[in-house]
């Protein structure tokens, strides 16, 4: 077994590897899932939001209920949730990890005639949640553009996003103060 001097000094050899803070790289370059065993569990938070825009009519049908699919808004807040609980079966790098809570909220802006979903994730664990919050949002909004695609397919996604972090090693972070 390398020594933590000998692995990070290899790190430093590591062709486009050194010095740039990708973690998800092993010393000779290659993919690997970062060993997160010594890292203290800690109460960790995401918040992620992203918005679909579309025609204002198709906005009417999802507000009022009358989508031919059923509850639009419903079934795309459950499609989130199952998305942040399935994070590492999507993303081959990602930890599995047990969530404690999965908050998924749709806010209709009429004016803009657009859905935002905003999603927040949390466990008590070794490694954060950003993944699963941004996982939630846009299958969501994948969901919502589903089932509302047979009257409006020139619907778009945009500004998925991570709004917030808190715990772990490296604190919090928050878009809104990020230099």
């Amino acid at each position: 077994m390398d020594t933590k001097e000998q692995k990070e000094g290899l790190a430093q050899q590591a062709p486009g590897t050194a010095g740039s803070g990708l973690t998800h790289f092993d010393a000779s370059g290659q993919a690997h899932m970062v060993d997160v065993g010594a890292k203290d569990e800690t109460h960790r938070v995401a918040v992620a939001t992203g918005r679909i825009g579309m025609k204002a009519e198709t906005l009417a049908i999802v507000l009022s209920g009358t989508a031919k699919k059923g509850d639009v808004l419903g079934i795309a807040r459950i499609a989130a949730i199952m998305a942040a609980k399935k994070t590492s079966d999507l993303i081959p790098l990602c930890h599995p990890l047990a969530l404690t809570r999965v908050n998924v909220e749709f806010e209709p802006d009429e004016a803009s005639s657009s859905i935002l979903c905003t999603a927040q994730v949390e466990t008590r664990g070794k490694t954060g949640v950003e993944m699963e919050a941004l996982t939630a949002v846009q299958i969501g909004l994948l969901t919502i553009y589903d089932m509302c695609k047979a009257v409006d397919r020139g619907m778009r996604i945009t500004d998925v996003q991570v709004l917030e972090k808190r715990g772990g090693k490296s604190g919090d972070w928050n878009a809104a103060v990020a230099p």
